[in-house]
């Protein structure tokens, strides 16, 4: 096992098991479906997307970063810049080009088939950041492997840069009720559990809404934040309206989700955004 691989497996499980111990202790939601009910499906997901994102790019993108170094190709191996200048902007770059492309899966209706099925999930918990389909996997890591190569991304910056969105991923899907005064201060700078959960309502006047998942600033750049959920946290539905009951998080269920035809018609990726926005 490569180094790199030791380090991102052991910040994965020590952020998982430490997540999933707070949200045990200090829940911010009650779950209409047990754990046993929804992890296992999502488990698959995560498992079939981490290989089919290996084989598809053995060398991750660090070593896609190594290569485009090697070539002379991206931005920033054209240019000269101290080391703390390129991993703040090459952070700041990828970032905005994950945002971008979170928006895109809800905007681009044969991307939000693959997307839904992250939002079909009726609960929101650590594992929910783990439940991708591996279809959208790969459109993500092409996606982001197209942003390394172009701006030249040095390796370490990619490599930090995807442990941090791991970390980040799990922490904002997390159902932990973080003390209020905590919140208002982090989701400042990054996004927070409360501010995330807010874009898997029902509602999609709510889920077109707080697309970040490492940085809140994008989201009030665009106009596209909302602070809370009208019903509340207690008390606002999580998910779709289809796809709510046990055997819709089965493993086969998900996998074969993004070819069925919903009911509900945001489901089917068919309303338009909100415009406007709602600060603290």
């Amino acid at each position: 096992m490569s180094q790199e691989l030791i380090i991102r497996v052991s910040v994965f499980l020590a952020v998982f098991a430490s997540l999933a111990c707070l949200e045990s202790f200090q829940p911010r939601r009650q779950a209409e479906l047990k754990r046993t009910e929804r992890w296992p499906g999502a488990g698959v997901l995560f498992v079939s997307g981490a290989v089919l994102g290996r084989l598809a790019v053995p060398t991750g993108l660090a070593g896609l970063a190594l290569w485009a170094e090697g070539q002379g190709i991206g931005l920033f191996n054209l240019i000269v810049l101290p080391a703390w200048m390129v991993g703040v902007f090459a952070f700041l770059i990828l970032d905005l080009s994950v945002w971008g492309q979170h928006l895109a899966m809800h905007k681009v209706p044969f991307l939000w088939r693959m997307h839904r099925v992250h939002h079909s999930d009726p609960h929101i918990d650590v594992v929910t950041a783990l439940r991708f389909h591996p279809a959208e996997i790969l459109v993500s890591l092409g996606w982001k492997a197209a942003v390394v190569v172009a701006f030249g991304i040095p390796a370490w910056a990619a490599f930090l840069f995807e442990v941090a969105l791991n970390a980040f991923a799990q922490f904002n899907h997390a159902n932990w009720a973080l003390p209020k005064r905590v919140d208002t201060v982090l989701r400042q700078l990054v996004v927070t559990p409360d501010m995330h959960r807010v874009h898997h309502s029902t509602d999609h006047m709510e889920s077109n809404r707080n697309f970040g998942f490492c940085l809140s600033i994008w989201d009030r750049l665009f106009r596209l934040y909302k602070a809370q959920p009208d019903a509340g946290h207690a008390d606002m539905e999580i998910g779709q309206k289809d796809w709510r009951t046990a055997r819709d998080q089965a493993p086969i269920d998900l996998l074969v989700q993004p070819l069925k035809r919903p009911k509900d018609q945001y489901s089917a990726g068919l309303s338009s955004s909100a415009s406007g926005s709602q600060s603290d």
